[in-house]
């Protein structure tokens, strides 16, 4: 039977509990005050390994509103853009009869996809009825000769972010360390908290492989299940996404001695930054002491490529001031990168932020004025409108609010389709907020159209007149 007991306490205890201190009083960190449930949190974390069957044990609404919400890329299999679910009735919840279900649609996958894997979903339903997946899915293993993983993350234990945490407790107690590689080699890492959004991991691997360091898994941007389950064996990790998986590279450091770092791609800086830290930590692990010096030459090239090419825009970019309503990772790292170019930062969004994250902002910017728990549309309206700011970098659900105001808007969230990550994604991101705010169409926007300016043009010419009102009565006598 699942329940709240059952889930590991390490990831639903810890979050839930944490105290945050502050004048001396404590209160309970809430991760409910996030959007969307943790089954949602889950499902977002595991569904871009690719070669994995996801299937949701839940009636049909839970996987309807949680497909493909997010821009992932995978070079390999296609399996992870196909949608499975139990598709509950209440009929069969009412008999007792979704526990057969849940086996029969484990045996179809199998029979019909041969996948790697199997992720079984819990979600609320189940969960509150009893059905025992983790049960199941030993059971499913020993019997159809797959690997059936179980996710334990019914959306009512809490919000996105603590979803996020089981997805990497389910990772660590069912995946990783079941499989041991047989090339293991001194530059191995892992990469965590990394999506691959419109292919950003592509961008940063050729780096990597150029100095010879091997990505034993990334996870989950990109991934396949046998990378997953032997990134035991690699010498270092870096947790790009703390808010996701931080808590995953911990428990590996402690069971497997892996060391890990919270890091960003984001930026000239912050790539070469990274690339620094990783060398680093292999050397420190036994990797050649040599690989520093290859890194520091590798970055040499790099940064002076990518300035060159960024010096086209940096004219017509000084000095432009950003509203940037984003969260998590991309609060800081954005903030640096833009700052590089020589942009002005008006406020930043740290809604989905890390109290580590906070920090780092706080190191960038100085002023905490510019930091917001969370930003009102009303308030990103009038800060738009009042000439506060140039353009506005954020995700799809706030674009109407920068074209209401007829300010320039950029995606920098997941339904991005352009890669910022690395040398080269930080080009792109310069060029696209360039173009962004040299766009010709803004001038014309905010411009008056013709009907207000032949209006303006008779006021001045005759002065303000009284609109002609239609007479209640036309005076037309009816027949």
């Amino acid at each position: 039977m699942l329940s709240i007991n059952s889930t590991p306490q390490g990831s639903v205890r810890e979050p839930l509990c944490k105290i945050i201190r502050g004048n001396g009083a404590k209160k309970p960190f809430n991760l409910r005050a996030a959007a969307g449930c943790a089954f949602d949190g889950a499902k977002v974390v595991l569904q871009p390994i690719s070669d994995v069957a996801h299937l949701i044990h839940a009636p049909l609404a839970c996987e309807g509103n949680s497909w493909d919400n997010r821009g992932a890329a995978s070079s390999g299999p296609g399996l992870w853009r196909t949608s499975f679910t139990t598709d509950l009735t209440e009929l069969e919840i009412l008999m007792g009869h979704s526990e057969r279900k849940l086996v029969d649609a484990i045996c179809e996958i199998k029979k019909d996809h041969a996948p790697a894997a199997i992720f079984v979903y819990a979600t609320c339903v189940p969960a509150m009825i009893g059905d025992d997946i983790v049960a199941i899915c030993r059971s499913a293993t020993a019997e159809f000769a797959i690997p059936v993983v179980p996710v334990n993350a019914p959306g009512f234990l809490g919000a996105k972010k603590l979803g996020n945490r089981l997805a990497g407790q389910a990772l660590f107690d069912h995946v990783i360390g079941t499989v041991e590689p047989e090339d293991c080699g001194p530059n191995d890492i892992n990469i965590l908290g990394e999506f691959n959004i419109s292919g950003e991991f592509w961008l940063v691997k050729p780096l990597l492989d150029t100095l010879g360091i091997r990505v034993r898994a990334c996870i989950p941007g990109d991934a396949r299940y046998l990378q997953v389950a032997s990134a035991h064996r690699a010498r270092a990790t870096m947790v790009v996404c703390s808010s996701a998986l931080v808590n995953l590279a911990q428990k590996m450091e402690e069971r497997w001695d892996i060391p890990f770092f919270e890091g960003s791609f984001y930026g000239i800086s912050g790539t070469s930054n990274a690339l620094r830290r990783i060398a680093g930590l292999l050397i420190k692990n036994g990797a050649d002491s040599e690989l520093l010096d290859r890194a520091e030459a590798l970055i040499s090239v790099e940064e002076n490529r990518a300035w060159k090419r960024l010096e086209i825009f940096r004219a017509g970019l000084k000095g432009k001031r950003v509203l940037l309503n984003t969260g998590g990772v991309k609060s800081w790292s954005l903030v640096h990168a833009l700052l590089e170019i020589g942009m002005e930062i008006v406020a930043t969004s740290v809604k989905k932020s890390t109290d580590d994250d906070r920090g780092r902002i706080k190191q960038v910017l100085k002023e905490e004025c510019h930091l917001h728990d969370s930003i009102a549309p009303s308030r990103l309206y009038s800060t738009l409108t009042g000439g506060k700011a140039d353009i506005m970098l954020s995700g799809g659900r706030t674009q109407f609010i920068a074209l209401k105001a007829k300010v320039p808007w950029l995606d920098i969230n997941q339904e991005r389709r352009h890669a910022y990550a690395g040398y080269e994604g930080m080009v792109q991101l310069v060029r696209q907020t360039y173009l962004a705010i040299h766009n010709p169409i803004w001038t014309e926007l905010r411009e008056p159209a013709p009907w207000e300016r032949h209006r303006d043009a008779n006021i001045r010419k005759h002065g303000e007149r009284e609109p002609y009102r239609i007479p209640l009565s036309s005076g037309i006598e009816g027949g």
